[in-house]
């Protein structure tokens, strides 16, 4: 594997821990799982590209 598919993997189960699922982080709104997308969207950008 290389060190792009294994950030990607990480990355991707950090989103999944993004979605406010309990109650208290429900008023959150988008902002954790939003800015996290962000990041692994410019990742899989840059993986495409070949940057990384």
């Amino acid at each position: 594997m290389s060190i792009g598919t294994i950030l990607l993997i990480v990355l991707i189960l950090i989103l999944i821990g993004a979605i406010p699922l309990w109650p208290h982080s429900r008023a959150w709104g988008y902002g954790p799982s939003g800015g996290i997308g962000l990041i692994v969207v410019i990742l899989i950008i840059l993986l495409v590209m070949g940057v990384i």
